[in-house]
């Protein structure tokens, strides 16, 4: 994060995203690469103890909205971006050292040095959120998108309904891959792209086709390092209630 000259009434930071701004069309202000965030006020603390937000589910989102000064539509972030914001949200509000508790023992991450993953450009058309793999097993080829944070409502709004028919079965892994595949070997029908996700796409194309995405989305580096019964061993951040309750003491 760099510090903004002051163009503002209050303090601000500029937080660089992971995707360099490249997968958003050139008339998005996120095409810059850049956000700018004011930091986190008590008027802020009011959205995160604001009990319909939490039951809901969306009060990080409100959270992360409010504190973006720099103009374009948070619903359009990719989730790999929303995830560098998410970060930066904590640090401009309660600091670098997070506290956790990690296989048994009491750490504290430095959240400062939270990297993105180094960015492939070349599978990039820049200001197009659209890319393409080739599926090992069948050759088949498909057509994808990054999911958005509001593709993202729209699948949990989906998966909500699942749930209220079957509470039995999940359906998350499948739901996701029909948002984001956009064509099958140029069939962009949608019905077409269900069924085909339900049926004829193999266990191992789709483990093949998520690997792609995990090596190639940007996103940024939740991994860290400490102290195990083995030496240096590696963990992922976990994401808890006192990332942004740091008082929750749990």
């Amino acid at each position: 994060m760099e510090s903004q000259k002051k163009e503002y009434d209050f303090p601000t930071e500029e937080v660089e995203l992971p995707s360099k701004g490249l997968v958003y069309p050139k008339e998005n202000p996120l095409s810059s690469g850049k956000v700018t965030m004011c930091y986190m006020t008590a008027k802020h603390e009011d959205l995160l103890t604001n009990q319909n937000y939490i039951k809901n589910g969306t009060v990080i989102d409100k959270l992360l909205k409010s504190l973006i000064v720099s103009g374009g539509n948070y619903d359009d972030l990719v989730i790999g971006d929303k995830n560098a914001i998410m970060v930066a949200a904590r640090i401009l509000g309660y600091g670098k050292d997070y506290e956790v508790t990690y296989n048994g023992q009491k750490i504290t991450i430095d959240l400062s040095k939270v990297e993105p993953f180094e960015l492939d450009e070349s599978i990039i058309t820049e200001g197009k959120n659209e890319f393409t793999f080739t599926l090992p097993s069948t050759d088949v080829v498909i057509k994808y998108k990054l999911l958005t944070n509001h593709d993202d409502k729209k699948i949990q709004a989906e998966l909500n309904g699942l749930a209220k028919i079957n509470k039995q079965e999940t359906h998350e892994l499948t739901t996701r891959l029909k948002h984001m595949i956009l064509s099958i070997d140029g069939n962009s029908d949608e019905k077409y792209i269900r069924k085909y996700v339900d049926i004829q796409l193999l266990a191992k194309d789709s483990r093949a086709f998520r690997e792609h995405i995990r090596k190639t989305q940007p996103d940024i580096n939740l991994t860290f390092q400490y102290d195990g019964e083995n030496g240096t061993e590696e963990g992922i951040i976990p994401i808890l209630t006192t990332f942004f309750w740091p008082d929750a003491g749990l």
